[in-house]
Formats: structure tokens, sequence, C-alpha cells
């Protein structure tokens, strides 16, 4: 069983809190997101929202489509 997996099936049952800089992994397991950058916390939010528009800062937009980090 891959750590994700388990990770799908623990969430069911405890909070989790994943810290990575894999973009496509935190869009695969988590339920809300928060950006940082450079140790400010520039958005949090539902997951889905952050990768498909609704987003509140160009920042968090540049890092989910791949132009820096």
């Amino acid at each position: 069983m891959r750590i994700e997996d388990v990770l799908k099936e623990l969430r069911q049952e405890v909070t989790i809190l994943l810290v990575t800089n894999l973009v496509q992994q935190a869009r695969r397991l988590a339920d809300r997101t928060a950006f940082f950058l450079n140790g400010e916390c520039v958005e949090v939010g539902i997951t889905e929202d952050l990768f498909t528009g609704e987003v509140k800062d160009q920042r968090t937009r540049d890092y989910v489509e791949g132009r820096f980090g």
C-alpha cells in the first residue's frame, strides 16, 4: 500500500496536517490547502477552489500553474 493510500484511509478518522512542496500531491490529498511563500501564509482555502481559479492572491495562481517554485 502506498503512503498516499494510507493517508486517504486515515483522513476518514483523524485530522492530518501534510506539508509538501508537491502541488499535485496536495491536490490529491487535501480538503483544504494553505499556500506559504517565504514563511508568509499567502492564502488558505478549499483545495479544489485554489486549483480551479478561486484564488485571492496572484502569487497562489502563479505557484499552482507552475510559473515559479
